[in-house]
């Protein structure tokens, strides 16, 4: 899947001595000077407008910045050397970047209302422009580590249970149901009657029809008609290719600037068509049928261009049980053969009262 990248936009960060909302380049709080943490966690802004400053754009795209391991000082990625203390910067920490910080937001954020005067403020204020009350909501405490550990601990020793419970339960049906299916009954017959037919189809050859991709059908075939059919995905685009692409969403570049992005693939189309090619089908087929222990195939005759097919035999014999009339068929002609009439058979009878194997009697 292939990364498309549509721009960079400003994130933010929050300082934490004073909880002012600071543009992510920005190195030091606007309001109290406090220089951006080490650590800091940039967010997305409210609204994200792409950035169209060519020179910002060229700084977002140097990469995480790096922290001066003598001075603290932050310095963009492609610094060879602190531009606050002149210290080499070839051993420095480069800060972490790639973190996905949510869908891209190009709606218009709603306003807030200020909770002094309920006057209406643009989504990035940080203070009511109407009386100057702070418009900074407080980040929620974190809960207690402790008892959401515990309840985590619980639920998945009740989940695992239930599963367990299930797959016994799954097993022990499995087991019922195979035993009550395999399950065979003997019956003593004797044969009662004997029957056989033997079948020679004769070919010719005969359009069939088909379907495919163009370029995997067979030379020397008549192509009718074709449309173009998804093939494939690739990460590249190649002729008849769609661009299919999911939602934009901000990563965080490790500087301050989010870049916007898309997963997209190229849905390939190629040409699906139908077509003749001529086979040997079946055009005829002699049949033969007896009811003795001595079955023979049909005399074949062919017109000119066919040729036999492969031959069908099927085997039939009649049982006679004192719990009625069982019919076992086999394809096995040296099996046939030993059903002589009014011997005596030992037969395997399944739940659907159907004959699965047999054996000479005693």
């Amino acid at each position: 899947m292939a990364r498309k990248r549509l721009g960079y936009v400003h994130l933010q960060w929050t300082c934490p001595r004073c909880e002012t909302i600071n543009l992510g380049p920005n190195k030091f709080c606007n309001a109290c000077g406090a220089p951006q943490p080490e650590d800091v966690q940039f967010e997305q802004r409210p609204e994200e407008v792409l950035i169209e400053d060519e020179a910002e754009i060229a700084r977002a795209k140097v990469g995480p910045d790096i922290h001066c391991p003598y001075c603290d000082a932050r310095n963009p990625g492609d610094a060879k050397f602190c531009g606050a203390c002149g210290g080499d910067l070839t051993e420095a920490e480069v800060r972490e970047a790639g973190r996905v910080v949510g869908a891209f937001r190009d709606e218009p954020a709603e306003e807030i209302l200020c909770p002094a005067c309920n006057s209406p403020n643009l989504a990035t204020a940080q203070r009511c422009n109407n009386c100057g009350a702070s418009l900074v909501v407080p980040k929620p405490e974190v809960p207690p580590s402790r008892p959401v550990e515990r309840a985590k601990v619980r639920q998945p020793a009740r989940i695992s249970g239930i599963a367990i419970l299930a797959i016994v339960l799954c097993v022990a049906v499995g087991i019922f149901l195979a035993s009550t299916l395999l399950r065979t009954e003997e019956v003593v017959g004797e044969v009662q009657s004997v029957n056989w037919t033997r079948t020679i189809p004769i070919l010719g050859l005969g359009p069939v029809e088909y379907e495919g991709w163009l370029d995997e059908i067979p030379a020397d075939t008549e192509i009718h008609s074709c449309s173009l059919e998804y093939h494939h995905s690739d990460d590249e685009p190649s002729v008849n290719s769609v661009e299919v692409c999911g939602t934009p969403y901000t990563v965080d570049t490790g500087s301050g600037y989010g870049e916007v992005v898309q997963d997209c693939v190229y849905e390939i189309y190629e040409d699906w068509c139908t077509y003749t090619q001529y086979e040997y089908v079946t055009v005829d087929a002699v049949t033969v049928a007896g009811s003795d222990l001595d079955p023979y195939w049909p005399q074949v005759t062919m017109a000119e261009g066919q040729i036999e097919g492969d031959g069908e035999e099927t085997y039939e014999i009649v049982f006679l049980t004192d719990e009625g009339s069982y019919t076992f068929t086999t394809s096995d002609l040296n099996q046939f053969r030993q059903f002589q009439l009014d011997s005596r058979w030992v037969l395997n009878v399944n739940t659907f009262n159907a004959v699965v194997s047999v054996e000479p009697a005693d």
